[in-house]
C-alpha cells in the first residue's frame, strides 16, 4: 500500500541572520517514510552528533530515527547537511542515494559533519535517477549544488518531497528556479503537493507548464 509518513526528528534553533528574519527561529526537521511502487525508503534521517561547536550554534533537540536497517529498501538525503543525514549509519548495508556533486562538496570538507560520512554505502547520481516506475529523484540546486527531491506519480497527482529546496511552503516557486520547470513537466497539469524538510506546511496547487 501506497503511503508517505511524516517523521518528526526534532528541531533546531537557527540565528536571525541565517534566515533573514526579526529573530531567532525554532524549525522543525521532518523526515519522510515511503511507501510507492514496491519501494521501501526513507527521505532524510534527522540531526547528526559530533561537534559540539554545530550544537552550541543550533542548539538542535534530537529524536531518534524509529527505523533500522530491515524497514527500508533504501535512503535518499536532499543533501547532506548534518540536519539531513544524523541517521545515516543506522544503515551501512543500505544504498544512500546522493547527487556526486553533492558527496563531493561534503567530502571536501567545511560542508558538514565530516564524521557522519563514514560506514554510509552510497550510491552517487548524476542528474534524475528513477527508482522505479512513479518514483523519480530530481536535482533540485540552490540551497547547495547538489540538493534533490523526490517525486511520487500517483496517477491523478504528485508529491514532491523537496526537503530544503525552500525553507518556508509559501516561498515554493519563488523565485522560480529552472527545475520548476521539470517538476512542471512530469505533473503535466495534474495538482501537486509539497512537503518540506523544516516547514510543516505544505504547498498544493497546479504548477504552471515550462517557460
Amino acid at each position: 500500500m501506497d503511503a508517505i509518513t511524516r517523521l518528526d526528528l526534532g528541531h533546531l534553533v537557527r540565528p536571525a541572520e541565517e534566515w533573514g528574519g526579526p529573530g531567532d527561529r525554532v524549525e522543525p526537521v521532518l523526515g519522510h517514510l515511503v511507501h510507492h511502487a514496491g519501494v521501501r525508503l526513507v527521505f532524510d534521517t534527522g540531526i547528526g552528533t559530533g561537534s559540539p561547536e554545530t550544537d552550541a550554534h543550533y542548539r538542535p533537540v534530537r529524536r531518534p530515527l524509529p527505523l533500522g536497517p530491515g524497514d527500508v529498501d533504501l535512503v535518499v538525503n536532499c543533501h547532506l547537511h548534518f540536519d539531513h543525514i544524523g541517521g545515516n549509519q543506522r544503515f551501512p548495508t543500505t544504498p544512500v542515494l546522493v547527487q556526486r556533486t553533492e558527496l563531493a562538496l561534503a567530502r571536501a570538507g567545511g560542508h558538514t559533519i565530516d564524521a557522519l560520512l563514514s560506514g554510509v554505502r552510497y550510491q552517487e547520481l548524476d542528474g534524475e535517477h528513477r527508482i522505479a516506475p512513479g518514483l523519480l529523484v530530481v536535482p533540485t540546486p540552490g540551497h547547495t549544488a547538489g540538493h534533490q527531491s523526490l517525486v511520487l506519480d500517483h496517477g491523478d497527482r504528485i508529491t514532491v518531497l523537496a526537503g530544503q529546496a525552500h525553507d518556508f511552503a509559501h516561498e515554493f516557486g519563488t523565485p522560480r528556479h529552472p527545475w520548476l520547470d521539470r517538476l512542471g513537466e512530469l505533473a503535466d497539469g495534474r495538482p501537486v503537493r509539497v512537503l518540506f524538510a523544516h516547514d510543516r506546511d505544505l504547498w498544493e496547487g497546479v504548477l504552471p507548464p515550462p517557460r
